[in-house]
């Protein structure tokens, strides 16, 4: 069973049909996977950090969304140019990024 030490949710607005379309997604959503997927990569933690795309969280204007557990906390207006500011600031440090704070 795996059990990472945190687990990140994004929003890719993928719909139960398979299609992405929607807010997060115009926003480039599946690049911030990828570059979350990247950074998890390229400092090894793989075996701590999970990543999950997900559907759409409601609060579109704010997206594109990412969730962090097992804090629960929710940052808004993610871009990919993000992303190694919350796995240093977040991830590695222990440290909510106050300003993409939701």
């Amino acid at each position: 069973m795996v059990n990472p030490k945190y687990h990140i949710f994004v929003c890719t607005s993928c719909r139960t049909n398979g299609k992405q379309q929607g807010y997060c997604y115009s926003k480039d959503s599946v690049g911030i996977v990828e570059t979350f997927m990247q950074e998890i990569d390229e400092r090894g933690l793989s075996g701590d950090v999970m990543m999950t795309n997900t559907g759409c969280f409601g609060i579109c204007n704010q997206g594109p969304i990412v969730v962090i557990y097992p804090e629960g906390v929710w940052y808004g207006g993610v871009t990919p140019d993000d992303v190694e500011e919350i796995m240093d600031t977040h991830i590695e440090g222990g440290e909510v990024v106050k300003r993409l704070q939701i």
